[in-house]
């Protein structure tokens, strides 16, 4: 892996943290990683800073610990032990959305299930499973900032590509940071269709099929690029 690949993962990362401050998925918390793509035991992350003013020079490296291998560096994110522990459960994984987009709140302090009802949608998956730090950690801050709860809320996501956090927010993955801010994105659109269209009586959903032959093709390389270069040209980065 060259050093010029390295930055192109690491200006992707800038960009992907833009797109989703643009996208009104992440405010002035919430964070984006990715998996390094030389090294897999080690991922990229932003510094403490809110994603819309993030750039190439607050990207840091961390370990499986989810501890930056510059331990005298700016000050990481708390919850960095929530990127460690899913890319340690799930190899799969390459890149890692944490967000608390208001319309998929609703779902984390609900029992409602936030399942997709569009086509666009299908690509949360058939159901979003929900991990609450109470069942085994009681009373806490709410954050994922250990690996004992970064590993609970590994097992609760499974083979799944987005997850609930009861009363927090949600965790959207990829395999591609291009999927992982896709994925992020219509989780929030498809929540934010539910809550506007409960007052039309009740509500279809997508089948199984539906959701597994859409999904595939919305994971397709010109789907993705197609969404990845319309996003980015809304968040600043035209003709990058």
């Amino acid at each position: 892996m060259s050093q010029d690949q390295i930055e192109n993962i690491i200006r992707d990362l800038v960009i992907a943290n833009r797109i989703l401050a643009r996208e009104n998925v992440i405010d002035d918390f919430g964070h984006i990683s990715v998996r390094h793509p030389s090294n897999p035991a080690h991922f990229f992350l932003s510094r403490a800073r809110s994603p819309e003013i993030v750039d190439a020079t607050d990207i840091l490296e961390f370990g499986p610990d989810g501890e930056p291998i510059h331990a005298h560096g700016p000050k990481p994110y708390a919850e960095r032990a929530l990127h460690a522990a899913l890319y340690e459960a799930r190899p799969d994984i390459h890149c890692v959305v944490h967000h608390h987009a208001r319309a998929v709140l609703s779902f984390c302090i609900s029992d409602k299930p936030l399942r997709p009802v569009f086509h666009m949608a299908s690509i949360i998956g058939h159901d979003v499973p929900r991990w609450d730090s109470q069942d085994d950690f009681g009373d806490t801050n709410m954050l994922v900032d250990t690996l004992a709860k970064g590993r609970s809320m590994a097992r609760a996501l499974g083979p799944h590509p987005t997850m609930l956090l009861a009363r927090h927010g949600a965790c959207c993955v990829g395999s591609s940071i291009q999927e992982a801010v896709f994925t992020a994105i219509y989780m929030k659109e498809n929540a934010e269709l539910i809550l506007q269209s409960q007052a039309c009586g009740p509500l279809t959903y997508l089948t199984k099929g539906e959701i597994d032959q859409t999904a595939a093709l919305l994971r397709t390389d010109i789907c993705q690029i197609r969404s990845w270069d319309y996003r980015k040209a809304r968040a600043g980065f035209r003709g990058l």
